[in-house]
């Protein structure tokens, strides 16, 4: 069977630095899959999709069902790992363009303070069957909650008391702001489990019900998630791709290369990219230590960035996302003019000229002594997207054991929080 694969040739990484840190990695990953690691009780994503609660599984389905059939778009209100997930996932599988070629349309709230896009967002979907989705395990995350009180006297003076009927809730069990007033106003919830922070959520509530609202084959994505807990726990560094690409990060990063690109070459994978930035930066940037998590979008920024990669501080290296297959894709026509000289390419599909990009860019990037390491998936649909997600997760987890950091636990997001409340006369 296909399957996802990592590639250390670019890297620049001897077989030497290989076999020192293995035993560390080893020990890493044996901290976090015994979850005898410094905040393993937050390790419950570690095995979530085999004791899935099918119940709730299934209220989602029927949920979603109720989303599509009753809605024009639906409005996800959340902000880092309450939003991040499911909003990679639906931007990976509907593609570009998907407000425009499906049905319900999403858009997204409550992930900034932004007076003006609610304003516009608002007169986006005025007229629209709408829905709404809120996810927030205290419900009193600040850009969430305002917006949510703006959503939820919009949808009141919509709809009156059939409200209730279109909020859907994603929040703590018991307690929490949020969870009160779903008690109150009688609006469906589903649960944040308590072992599972936001960034790594993507395969619970928080992720699965936008998801499945949006069409996704969530069944398939499971199964991913699956796959990647049976292949990644292998306790063979050599043969557990989580385990060499832990190793590359800390050995190049142990190099002083401070600045991690992720780099893909279609649009429809820049959510993943915003999805891995708040996991490993957010997992890994504690006590002075950390990579750097960026990301750029090639070909594109090969115009504007390009230089700087290629020439500019030795700093960075790039973990480059590739798709191997295509359900869509297009020919360069024959033009008898041939006036931009292009029928030398005539024939040939835009998939394969992307990938001799990829190539022309990652060779000349590895003589400009850029390390890098490749990540390809088969095709971009739900089942590899879930293991793509689990690779990644327990990758981080390996890598912030390595670096002697907890890589569950967001301690310094608290202090801009306590310095803004304070402004805002909070008492």
């Amino acid at each position: 069977m296909e399957n996802i694969k990592f590639n250390l040739q670019g890297s620049l990484i001897t077989e030497e630095e290989l076999r020192k840190i293995q035993p560390e990695i080893m020990e890493a990953q044996e901290k976090l899959l015994d979850r005898k690691g410094i905040s393993s009780e937050y390790t419950g994503w570690l095995d979530y999709v085999n004791r899935i609660d099918k119940k709730e599984y299934e209220d989602i389905k029927i949920t979603a069902n109720y989303i599509k059939e009753n809605c024009d778009a639906f409005i996800l209100l959340g902000v880092g790992g309450s939003y991040l997930g499911a909003k990679a996932a639906i931007e990976a599988i509907r593609g570009d363009f998907h407000n425009e070629l499906c049905r319900p349309q999403i858009y997204y709230a409550g992930q900034n303070l932004s007076g003006s896009y609610l304003k516009r967002l608002i007169q986006v979907i005025r007229d629209k069957e709408v829905c709404i989705i809120v996810v927030s395990k205290s419900g009193t995350t600040l850009e969430t909650a305002i917006a949510f009180r703006i959503f939820r006297e919009l949808m009141e003076e919509k709809y009156k008391e059939k409200a209730r009927e279109r909020i859907f809730v994603v929040t703590d069990r018991n307690k929490g702001a949020l969870k009160s007033i779903s008690d109150i106003e009688g609006y469906k919830t589903f649960v944040v489990p308590d072992d599972i922070g936001g960034r790594y959520s993507v395969m619970t509530p928080v992720g699965l019900l936008p998801m499945a609202g949006a069409g996704l084959n969530t069944d398939e994505f499971i199964e991913g998630m699956k796959s990647g807990v049976e292949e990644y726990s292998i306790r063979d560094f050599n043969k557990n791709i989580c385990c060499l690409y832990a190793a590359a990060r800390n050995i190049l990063n142990r190099r002083g290369k401070e600045i991690e690109i992720f780099v893909n070459y279609e649009p429809y994978s820049i959510s993943i990219a915003e999805w891995w930035k708040q996991l490993f930066g957010e997992s890994e940037g504690k006590e002075g230590k950390g990579i750097f998590p960026a990301s750029l979008n090639f070909t594109t920024d090969l115009h504007s960035m390009g230089q700087y990669v290629q020439e500019g501080k030795e700093i960075i290296f790039e973990t480059t996302l590739t798709v191997e297959n295509f359900d869509e894709d297009m020919e360069v026509p024959y033009d008898n003019n041939n006036f931009d000289k292009l029928n030398y390419i005539a024939g040939n599909k835009l998939s394969y000229i992307n990938h001799k990009a990829f190539q022309g860019t990652f060779l000349a990037h590895s003589e400009g002594k850029v390390p890098g390491l490749v990540i390809s998936i088969p095709r971009m649909n739900e089942y590899y997207l879930g293991k793509l997600f689990y690779f990644f997760m327990l990758s981080c987890g390996i890598s912030g054991y390595t670096n002697k950091v907890d890589p569950f636990t967001q301690p310094g997001v608290e202090a801009y929080k306590k310095n803004m409340f304070r402004l805002l006369g909070k008492s």
